[in-house]
């Protein structure tokens, strides 16, 4: 249950479906990626309700989104289709890069809602509780705004010869910055003395050595390049637990 909660109670809960979509999305798997993300975002509104969790608007925006892409499914011609299955992925991020914009411009940053499930009432209001909310919440839109860049650039420019990176691992590495940050900045914001920045860094070398075999295996890169990012991620995490071990 503890797990659920904080799930629900957390920006990830909207933001999931749309990974989703990204996902599973491609030749001849349009209608189930946006069916698949449809069901994910009324389950998650579902849950909420049955845990008196207040709705959140992200997730509002997920199920119109899904609903309209899920209903395109059923009666789009087939090359409207065949268009979506390649470019499904830019307009959703595309559409949520331009949802969290939107909100920072009006002054409600989407993590607001989010952050006010877990963070008592009297500290609404507060600069400290504004400061963090907006700061998560533009990271959030940069990563969104990134990872449509890139998939743009992907698809129009390099006519998708370099899809494993753009389409796959640059925009999964901008989503996991922004998780990091999420879970790095209230702490560093309040603290009297602070962690290092360089724990925004600590997903990056395990990523790293996942990239690497990944892109090995499925032969997206050179063996030299997947060597090469396996050494550097089992390196960096190396390093990383050193510099752990020595600040305790």
């Amino acid at each position: 249950m503890g797990f659920i909660d904080g799930y629900v109670k957390s920006p990830f809960a909207g933001i999931a479906p749309w990974i989703l979509l990204s996902v599973l999305s491609g030749p001849g798997r349009f209608e189930e990626a946006a069916s698949a993300a449809l069901g994910l975002s009324l389950l998650t509104l579902w849950v909420g309700w049955r845990r008196a969790i207040p709705v959140h608007l992200l997730e509002v925006f997920g199920v119109a989104f899904f609903g309209v892409m899920a209903g395109l499914g059923l009666v789009a011609s087939d090359g409207m289709i065949q268009w979506l299955e390649s470019w499904a992925g830019e307009v959703s991020n595309v559409a949520l890069a331009g949802f969290a914009i939107i909100t920072l411009l009006i002054k409600r940053p989407f993590t607001v809602a989010y952050a006010k499930d877990t963070t008592p009432e009297e500290y609404w209001d507060t600069a400290q509780f504004l400061k963090v909310n907006y700061a998560i919440s533009a990271v959030w839109a940069a990563a969104f705004t990134f990872s449509a860049i890139v998939g743009a650039i992907g698809g129009i420019v390099l006519h998708g010869e370099a899809d494993f990176w753009t389409g796959w691992i640059l925009p999964i590495g901008a989503m996991l910055f922004a998780v990091e940050f999420t879970e790095f900045y209230p702490d560093y914001a309040g603290a009297d003395e602070p962690e290092s920045r360089l724990r925004l860094l600590d997903w990056l070398p395990p990523f790293v050595l996942v990239v690497g075999i990944v892109g090995w295996v499925s032969e997206s890169t050179s063996a030299a390049v997947g060597i090469t990012l396996i050494v550097v991620g089992i390196a960096g995490s190396a390093l990383m637990g050193k510099t752990r071990r020595v600040k305790t």
